[in-house]
């Protein structure tokens, strides 16, 4: 699975999550490694570094919130089709700087995931 150049808006979140509708995701793929940068809502700029092994990703994260928080943890994420051909990221997180864990789903905003010729 290459995910390189993909971007990704929320469309579920957790109680104990800070990312929102408003919130954009952009990834990076070398390989098996992930690069991640997002922002938006309550989030100023925030960062992910990972793998990702078939359809699963493991990451840390950190982020700089518009209130002036800096806050990080990390999540084990799954990939899923949608029926429009579009790729989904659930999301299951735990912070580090904070108490709370939760889901978060990200649906991916591009017209849809080109899948590798190999």
């Amino acid at each position: 699975m290459n995910l390189n150049g993909l971007s990704f808006q929320v469309s579920a979140t957790a109680t104990a999550g800070v990312v929102s509708s408003d919130t954009r995701l952009a990834l990076l793929q070398r390989g098996s490694r992930i690069l991640g940068h997002y922002q938006g809502g309550s989030i100023q700029r925030g960062y992910l570094v990972g793998s990702i092994v078939g359809h699963t990703m493991h990451f840390r994260y950190s982020q700089r919130e518009t209130a002036g928080g800096i806050h990080g943890g990390r999540s084990v994420c799954f990939l899923e089709f949608l029926s429009d051909g579009r790729l989904r990221v659930r999301e299951h997180f735990t912070w580090t700087t904070r108490e709370g864990a939760g889901v978060n789903v990200f649906d991916q905003v591009d017209a849809g995931y080109q899948r590798d010729a190999s």
